[in-house]
């Protein structure tokens, strides 16, 4: 009966140590969700056909809500920036929980003082402790993360000039506007184009491991957060390559214009081969070569104010 309760506990422990893990994506953004939407940043953007079930909240972001002020951000914040969403985070809580029940495990007790030998009620009875902790701490963050509901406005014809389903973008997925120091941006034929560009252009740098092209297209954050991801692939002796991007399906979510800046938000739906190789070898690590895999973002993109089509750059990524 005991070694049955201990394999229990190891099964438990394991599970949580998964589900605290990093995430097992690849392609630019590793799967993540992250950057900075403005005023929007801490707003869940309109579902749109493409990405009918919204877009996931930001895990990482140079932006923090400051008594409803955005700004310039301390990232290092606990929660701020999503601390428990992100890798470490979620390492850190999976770490603490798992060495909770280990204390059980062999026989120290959840807080070390309960001593071995105890009984199956007591064994129930801290498993129910760290649950109820996990509830207490996650509900406490997703309170904190939750969406700001936006007002709608109506689109005009110029904001969709594109014909939906079967490829290119479609209209106005959802409505949107932000505080009210925000005010609706109409949206071009040109710059869905751009927008499309950017999806290919992006991709194809990250998969050649090349910042210098990746900087003129991104904000500096993403251009920090995809240094970090390929920095971290190098140590680990591994490459991404990405081929054959092809967009299928996008429209817009919302866009909006604020202090100095312009914003539009897209859902993109593309296929890609995605695979991470061996450095040295180059021997497949992971990933088929031959299938295309498909794949549904929300990419935000920021501009000067009175900017051109041709001055838009990625300001956030998040999966839909």
């Amino acid at each position: 009966m005991a070694f049955r309760h201990k394999t229990l506990i190891l099964i438990f422990t394991a599970m949580l140590a998964m589900g605290f893990s990093a995430d097992a994506f690849a392609r630019a953004g590793s799967g993540g969700s992250f950057g900075s939407r403005g005023g929007n940043s801490f707003s869940a953007p309109p579902a749109t056909a493409t990405a009918p079930r919204g877009a996931a909240p930001l895990e990482r972001s140079m932006t923090t809500p400051n008594n409803g002020v955005f700004s310039r951000p301390n990232p290092g914040g606990l929660f701020s920036g999503g601390f428990f969403s992100g890798g470490f985070g979620r390492g850190l809580l999976g770490g603490l929980l798992g060495a909770g029940l280990f204390g059980m495990l062999f026989g120290h007790g959840l807080f070390g003082g309960l001593g071995g030998g105890m009984s199956i009620l007591g064994l129930l009875l801290q498993i129910g402790l760290l649950y109820l902790l996990f509830r207490l701490v996650m509900g406490f963050i997703r309170g904190r993360r939750a969406a700001v509901p936006s007002g709608p406005y109506e689109s005009s014809p110029a904001a969709s000039p594109f014909a939906g389903l079967g490829g290119g973008f479609g209209g106005l997925g959802g409505s949107g506007a932000g505080a009210a120091r925000q005010t609706r941006l109409d949206v071009s034929q040109a710059d869905f184009a751009v927008f499309e560009q950017r999806l290919a252009a992006i991709e194809a740098a990250y998969s050649a491991e090349d910042l210098d092209a990746l900087r003129p297209l991104v904000t500096p954050e993403i251009a920090s957060y995809f240094a970090e991801e390929l920095a971290v692939n190098a140590r680990k002796g591994l490459v991404n390559r990405l081929s054959d991007v092809t967009f299928l399906q996008g429209d817009l979510s919302e866009a909006w214009r604020e202090e100095a800046s312009e914003y539009a938000t897209v859902a993109m739906r593309f296929s890609l081969i995605d695979t991470m190789l061996d450095r040295a070898t180059g021997k497949i690590a992971s990933g088929d070569p031959r299938t295309p895999e498909q794949a549904t973002e929300v990419w935000t993109f920021v501009r000067r104010t009175g900017g051109g089509p041709g001055d838009w750059k990625l300001s956030a990524i998040q999966q839909a």
